[in-house]
C-alpha cells in the first residue's frame, strides 16, 4: 500500500470515528472512552477468528466471506482509531514493527 493511500485511509477512518462519536453523544450523552473503543476492537477481532473458522470449514456457518471481509476492514479501522486516540503514529508503529521483524527474520 502506498504511503499516500494509507494517509487517505487514516483520514477517512478518523472522520468516520467522529461521526460515530456524534451518534454516541446522541444515544448515551457522551463519547465512548478509549477503553470502550478497545473493547469494541477486541469484539470485532474475536469475530474475525470465528468467521475465519467458518470460512475454513471448522465452524458450522456458511457464506461468511462478506462478513469476514467487513470485520477485517473494521479491525484495521479500529487500530487506526485506537492509535490516534492514544497519540501513537500508526504509520510509524507499523514501519517500526516491519523493520524490526524483518531484521529478526532474514
Amino acid at each position: 500500500m502506498e504511503n499516500n493511500n494509507f494517509d487517505t485511509i487514516i483520514e477517512r477512518s478518523l472522520a468516520l470515528r467522529e461521526k460515530y462519536h456524534e451518534l454516541e453523544v446522541s444515544h448515551h450523552g457522551s463519547e465512548w472512552t478509549v477503553e470502550e473503543d478497545a473493547l469494541a476492537f477486541l469484539t470485532d477481532a474475536a469475530l474475525v477468528g470465528r468467521l475465519t473458522m467458518s470460512q475454513q470449514q471448522r465452524w458450522p456457518k456458511a457464506n461468511t466471506d462478506t462478513e469476514l471481509q467487513h470485520k477485517l476492514g473494521e479491525s484495521i479501522w479500529w487500530l487506526i482509531v485506537l492509535a490516534n486516540r492514544m497519540d501513537i503514529d500508526i504509520k510509524q508503529a507499523t514501519e517500526a514493527f516491519l523493520t524490526k521483524t524483518e531484521s529478526l527474520i532474514k
